[in-house]
């Protein structure tokens, strides 16, 4: 999966690169840079004293030295103290800095060999809180680049206490899952008996269910077409008619869907391949598709999402708002400790 939100200490994984958050002297102040540096050795030490000073924003390299990883890449980040506490243009030029820190460090693990990158969450509080837009900024920077280069990269969260996922979110997310609900072209979604209306239209009326999880809907005979000539597709045949109608690029779609290459090239080259469910809801997504749309290509598995499942509940809710974004909702699932879209 290129972008994997794991809870892991960085200084423990065996990849090629893992990024140091450092200061201009990079003499192993505090922190991660300070944990880094007590196990690398003095022989990282002795480097870094000869590679210094490191710019804001600016990246170097070095050996792993004592840590499982080949190298280190070191970069120098700006520090906020309040998330409101700066004047705009101080706030612009930090932003910028803290971009500058994660393309430059990925670009310099591409020229280096290598294939797989583990990141700290760079800028985060004392607490371990990454702010909604230093969220923002680290989501759009390492995706851009993905889309342009093949690379596993790894956000290592240290413990139970840091947050990936911004507060506004983690509540909508636990109050949709507690109303119980899902509105997508008129359809209601019913928990139990009851209907629950927090966002409902007043004037609506509906029955009462006796079924739990049953879904009350009109269907014309578009529909009816449209589910017949779906019914016997394989899982591979529909996502490949999908792409087509969404007129994506395939690689576009497998880097949408945050999908390993090797993954979406078994899909392709064997009909009968039958993707786990984080996958096929990871393609779902990249495709923009509907509630309706994502249990027919869920369908084509044997796999549906339910009213009942803490997976499920979280990918209904960003369907229902129309937020697509992969990697926000990946770390919305880190949150509430749900398998990744895109892991096998």
């Amino acid at each position: 999966m290129p972008l994997q939100i794991i809870r892991q200490d960085i200084t423990k994984m065996k990849v090629d690169a893992i990024v140091n958050t450092t200061n201009e002297s990079m003499i192993g102040y505090s922190g991660v840079d300070l944990a880094i540096h007590t196990l690398a050795g003095k022989e990282l030490d002795a480097e870094c004293e000869r590679l210094a000073p490191l710019g804001l924003g600016e990246a170097k390299i070095t050996a792993g030295y004592g840590l499982p990883c080949r190298y280190i890449i070191h970069t120098s980040c700006p520090v906020w103290q309040d998330d409101h506490d700066d004047h705009d243009a101080l706030s612009y030029y930090k932003e910028s800095v803290l971009y500058s820190c994660y393309t430059k460090s990925l670009k310099l693990a591409l020229d280096n060999g290598c294939t797989t990158v583990a990141f700290p969450l760079i800028s985060a509080d004392l607490y371990g809180y990454l702010s909604e837009r230093l969220q923002h900024i680290t989501v759009e920077a390492i995706t851009k680049f993905l889309f342009e280069h093949e690379m596993t990269v790894y956000l290592c969260v240290f413990d139970n206490d840091s947050c990936v996922c911004p507060f506004d979110l983690h509540y909508n997310i636990l109050k949709f899952i507690k109303n119980g609900y899902v509105q997508t072209h008129g359809d209601w979604f019913y928990d139990d008996d009851v209907v629950r209306r927090s966002i409902a239209p007043p004037s609506l009326s509906v029955p009462p269910l006796s079924t739990y999880g049953r879904i009350q809907r009109s269907v014309d005979a578009r529909d009816l077409r449209d589910y017949i000539r779906h019914m016997d597709k394989s899982f591979r045949e529909m996502l490949f008619d999908l792409i087509d109608e969404r007129g994506m690029s395939e690689i576009e779609c497998y880097k949408k869907a945050n999908v390993d290459r090797r993954v979406f090239s078994k899909i392709k080259s064997n009909p009968d391949y039958r993707p786990s469910r984080q996958t096929a809801v990871a393609f779902a997504i990249a495709l923009q598709l509907d509630l309706e749309q994502t249990q027919a290509l869920l369908a084509t598995v044997g796999l549906t999402l339910s009213g009942s499942n803490l997976f499920d509940k979280i990918i209904q809710y960003f369907i229902y708002t129309k937020n697509y974004n992969v990697f926000e909702i990946n770390e919305a699932l880190f949150e509430f400790d749900q398998p990744l879209l895109g892991s096998v």
